[in-house]
């Protein structure tokens, strides 16, 4: 059997998601000939040049270093064809044009943070928990024409507990999908895998890319739903919700941890923010939810309790406008 070192593979991605694969992969003992990633972009505030942070990790380890700005520039396959790949992989990363895919002998395969079919699209993580679900996992599959779409190569489960955040569910999900993506490369280079092929039925569920619009709360939804889009959007982008206070001044207010305080509980009659001993909660038609982890607008993220030894929540008032 041959060993790793003789399997030849290129790695594509670009943020922290996909260091931790690409990490499994050196230790494996692979032949990482190329590593493929996003250009240098100015970034925050100052806009300092960022490289990404598979950049960053492929630099500490001296590994060869590609960034075109147009994936479908002949010089750039040029330079992929002759590092005579086996096999590319890549982990969060741009969707690729046909040429660049069909070019290793191998394929090129993907990993993905659902159980597809479920949740293909840009945003898995977060709608997995923001639609209540229980269990989601990682996937690899060989890609093709249409994005998540190719055939299955291997799955592996991942519980998702009651009120865990995307953010916890992202850390988890990416070491277990770094193991999951070594195996299959062990698997592919022995010829020892079978491929399945994705069918959808009515119970599918997409992962749109998700805009502001979708992370604002509907506070008439029931208070689990209402918990699960906190948690789902967790750390980033963060739900919201807007409050304005007696002089008609309103601002976003950022929602970054909840748990259930009381369910199926209709005593309260409108949505508010509660201050019950230096501890916050939200009331819904339903129950209440207590909050931890906030921001105003114009303010530093904080926990509760700081955040309420300087905010009177009796001045302010939930609104839909």
């Amino acid at each position: 059997m041959a060993e790793e070192k003789d399997f030849k593979i290129v790695f594509m991605g670009t943020p922290d998601f996909a260091v931790a694969s690409l990490d499994a992969i050196l230790k494996k003992g692979f032949d990482v000939v190329g590593v493929v990633t996003a250009p240098d972009r100015p970034a925050g505030r100052g806009q300092k040049i960022r490289q990404s942070a598979v950049k960053g990790f492929a630099l500490e380890h001296g590994l060869n270093i590609l960034q075109p700005e147009n994936l479908k520039d002949q010089s750039f396959h040029t330079e992929l064809e002759a590092l005579e790949a086996d096999l590319f992989a890549v982990v969060a990363f741009r969707m690729l044009p046909e040429a660049v895919w069909t070019m290793p002998k191998k394929g090129t395969i993907n990993l993905h943070g659902s159980l597809l079919p479920q949740y293909r699209g840009a945003a898995p993580i977060n709608w997995a928990i923001i639609n209540g679900e229980k269990e989601t996992g990682v996937t690899t599959f060989f890609i093709d024409k249409k994005i998540d779409t190719g055939d299955i190569i291997q799955q592996r489960t991942i519980p998702i507990s009651e009120n865990m955040t995307a953010g916890e569910l992202h850390d988890n999900m990416m070491n277990i999908g770094a193991e999951l993506l070594v195996e299959t490369i062990g698997n592919i280079q022995a010829d020892t895998i079978q491929r399945e092929k994705q069918s959808i039925n009515k119970e599918y569920k997409p992962a749109p890319k998700i805009f502001r619009k979708d992370c604002r709360l509907d506070l008439n939804r029931s208070i689990q739903d209402v918990h699960n889009h906190i948690r789902g959007l967790s750390p980033y982008p963060a739900a919201w919700i807007q409050l304005q206070n007696s002089n008609g001044q309103k601002k976003s207010f950022k929602i970054y941890k909840s748990e259930i305080a009381i369910a199926n509980n209709t005593e309260f009659t409108h949505p508010a923010l509660i201050n019950k001993d230096s501890e916050l909660f939200l009331s819904l038609k339903d129950g209440l939810l207590k909050i931890d982890h906030v921001q105003l607008e114009g303010k530093k993220r904080m926990k509760a309790e700081a955040f309420l030894s300087g905010f009177n929540t009796a001045d302010w008032r939930i609104t839909e406008d």
